[in-house]
């Protein structure tokens, strides 16, 4: 009985791990956000698809659990990687009774990295990853979060910016992070990451502020070293000194 978590990276299937897509060509089954099977329609064909909208996680995670008990291979797809934000750890939570099934991580590029990589290099030294999404978690603990890892000089990578009743989120993170960084720290956003209609910008703390984002876009907050070289986010790990 064998059960993949796989990461499929930012979408495009030309950042596909091998390993990812020999997971996703091995299995029977397949399970995902519909977004995210959408994504990777063109290898899924003659294949079981078990899909849910948003909040539906754990539906088809212990679908995906359940099909996999009967002998079936079963892929779980998250975006980015399915360690970081993304459906492995519920899996093993779900299929914690069955020591006899066989789980098996593949991971992907997360947010965070190919960001970066579209900004240039932001988080070339330490860096926090964190959620603005208070769905299962509660904003005084997001906050407290990104109070400390403000103070403690680190680059920030945000996800999950914002979403129709999360609107103002963002802003209040900024607000945040300005109590002990300068309003022309370097930021930047990257929308659609991978994907058709990608854009991304490069701006300071007190612009970010302002800018509109949404539940497809991840933000970078740079740190007390970070500067723009030719228009591209860098943080310096002091190479050259």
């Amino acid at each position: 009985m064998k059960l993949y978590v796989v990461g499929l990276g930012p979408g495009n299937l030309g950042e596909i791990t091998p390993r990812a897509l020999s997971a996703i060509t091995e299995s029977e089954v397949i399970a995902g956000y519909r977004l995210y099977v959408e994504l990777i329609r063109e290898l899924t064909a003659g294949k079981e698809i078990i899909s849910t909208a948003m909040k539906g996680e754990v539906e088809r995670c212990q679908a995906a659990v359940e099909a996999a008990l009967t002998g079936k291979t079963v892929t779980v797809v998250s975006s980015g990687d399915a360690g970081v934000y993304g459906m492995a750890g519920l899996v093993f939570q779900l299929a914690a009774g069955h020591p006899e099934l066989e789980i098996e991580v593949i991971p992907g590029v997360t947010a965070a990295c190919s960001a970066s990589a579209v900004l240039g290099a932001p988080m070339t030294h330490d860096f926090a990853a964190i959620s603005l999404s208070d769905l299962l978690t509660e904003w005084d603990v997001i906050e407290t979060r990104l109070r400390l890892a403000a103070q403690a000089d680190f680059v920030l990578c945000i996800y999950n910016p914002a979403s129709k009743k999360r609107g103002d989120y963002l802003y209040k993170a900024c607000r945040i992070v300005l109590e002990s960084r300068s309003p022309d720290t370097p930021c930047g956003i990257v929308r659609n990451i991978g994907r058709d209609g990608e854009t991304s910008v490069v701006c300071t703390l007190e612009q970010l502020a302002s800018l509109p984002v949404d539940m497809f876009t991840t933000a970078v907050i740079g740190n007390s070293d970070t500067v723009v070289i030719n228009g591209k986010m860098v943080t310096p790990r002091g190479y050259l000194i």
